[in-house]
């Protein structure tokens, strides 16, 4: 039942992030990548960890992926036009990537098999206050880094994306 329930999860992630990447309009795009976020957090409860699930549901899925779709809603964002005479060697290096990345990840489930056996999830092992001690002590910078950053990227987008107001117009040459 457990491998069934992973096997949903995991395809579920694939499929949709592989919607996230290739479709062209921003909001279905967005919104797999909310079903990709689901299926993680998914995920996470099989791996013993049901604080990291309930993160990734509250933080990732609930206020930044929403706060994507406001914006990419606010700033009426169109659908990705084709670009003239797309050219094949595009498709032929990302042809090439994928088999790179797929052979690396088969040569990595190969060796991992051959192995020890993984660990037990102990109460230790799944511990929120190691997570929290080393979040908020340690890695204290580069979290508010980053959250300056995303606050700075939405900033930017809105900066650039928003249209002229009439005086703007006038006074370019």
């Amino acid at each position: 039942m457990e491998l069934a329930a992973f096997a949903f999860f995991a395809l579920l992630a694939l499929g949709s992030a592989i919607v996230v990447v290739g479709h062209r309009n921003p909001v279905y795009s967005t919104m797999s990548l909310v079903v990709a976020l689901l299926a993680t957090a998914g995920l996470f409860v099989l791996l013993g960890s049901p604080f990291l699930a309930v993160l990734q549901v509250l933080l990732y899925t609930g206020a930044i992926v929403v706060l994507f779709l406001f914006v990419i809603m606010l700033l009426n964002v169109g659908r990705e036009r084709p670009a003239a005479g797309r050219g094949t060697m595009q498709t032929w290096v990302a042809g090439v990537g994928a088999l790179v990345f797929f052979g690396a990840m088969a040569r990595l489930i190969w060796e991992s098999y051959g192995e020890a056996e993984a660990p037990r999830l102990t109460e230790e092992f799944v511990a929120t206050r190691g997570l929290a001690e080393l979040l908020f002590t340690t890695y204290l910078l580069p979290f508010e880094i980053i959250g300056l950053l995303l606050l700075v990227a939405v900033v930017a987008a809105s900066w650039v994306a928003r249209r002229p107001t009439p005086d703007e117009e006038e006074e370019a040459p």
